[in-house]
């Protein structure tokens, strides 16, 4: 019966009742900033739900604050911010003083903040980078491994990237950690997510653990796929830490996560925070 009865209601009147629905939910979990959410049909970075979106959000908030010591009137980059899910709980963070800019070389996300958030809150800024991926920016001018970050030197006190690493092969990281020490104020912190290899994380991925099927292997990492590489992949922490070492960035801690299955974990993804010298 309610399938006969939803046939025979307009599809216009359908979309609204569900608009009508979407826009109550997100009053509900949002309050005050539920206009600056997307619909879950616009995540491309990674929720599936608007609770989603919001549990991550302030899952990162609290580690900004408590891991990476985060202040309320800092300069902070987010490499890779998506279309907000991470920004928007800072609005309600930083200070009027501070600034955030925000750079993805997705042009949907970038679209969506810069209309939606910064203009309630202008010292948060976004920025599409045009360096190409051939998911997300196919037609982009730049290679990551040969791209500068459009910043002056020592610019920013906290830097992050989120689920970055995490879909780059080795020069392109090498070249974005030397930008995420170039832009870094001294004493700046960086943040920055990966999966790391290590002996646990071997040993769960042996043991049939892991959630993400890591299955061949190169010289210093490891990826889901050989024709698409970019999907998954993972460093040696060894590497990581000499890579770290060479451009003069002081590990301070490193937070193992739960992505290949291990009881004990911070994140999902493994976090690295370290220090500028």
């Amino acid at each position: 019966m309610v399938s006969v009865v939803k046939k025979l209601v307009p599809p216009v009147i359908r979309r609204r009742i569900k608009e009508y629905r979407t826009n109550r939910r997100k009053a509900r979990l949002f309050g005050a900033l539920a206009p600056l959410v997307p619909s879950v049909e616009e995540m491309f970075d990674g929720p599936q739900t608007l609770e989603e979106f919001k549990a991550n959000g302030e899952e990162f908030l609290g580690i900004y604050k408590d891991i990476g010591h985060l202040q309320p009137n800092e300069r902070m980059l987010d490499v890779g911010c998506g279309i907000g899910r991470k920004t928007l709980p800072l609005t309600q963070y930083l200070t009027e003083q501070a600034v955030y800019q925000g750079i993805d070389i997705t042009k949907a996300g970038i679209d969506w903040c810069r209309a939606r958030i910064t203009p309630r809150f202008p010292n948060f800024h976004f920025l599409q980078v045009d360096v190409y991926n051939k998911y997300y920016n196919p037609d982009g001018r730049y290679r990551a491994s040969e791209y500068r970050f459009p910043f002056a030197d020592a610019t920013f006190d906290f830097v992050m990237l989120g689920s970055v690493f995490t879909h780059m092969l080795p020069d392109d990281l090498e070249n974005y950690l030397s930008e995420v020490y170039r832009v870094l104020a001294t004493k700046g912190r960086c943040l920055i997510t990966y999966f790391l290899l290590n002996e646990e994380s071997d040993r769960l991925m042996a043991a049939g653990r892991s959630t993400l099927h890591l299955e061949h292997v190169f010289d210093g990492y490891r990826t889901a796929s050989i024709e698409e590489p970019e999907l998954a992949i993972a460093f040696h922490e060894k590497w990581i830490r000499g890579l770290y070492g060479k451009l003069g960035l002081r590990i301070q801690r490193v937070d193992l996560g739960s992505w290949c299955g291990r009881a004990d974990y911070l994140s999902y993804q493994d976090l690295i925070l370290a220090t500028k010298d």
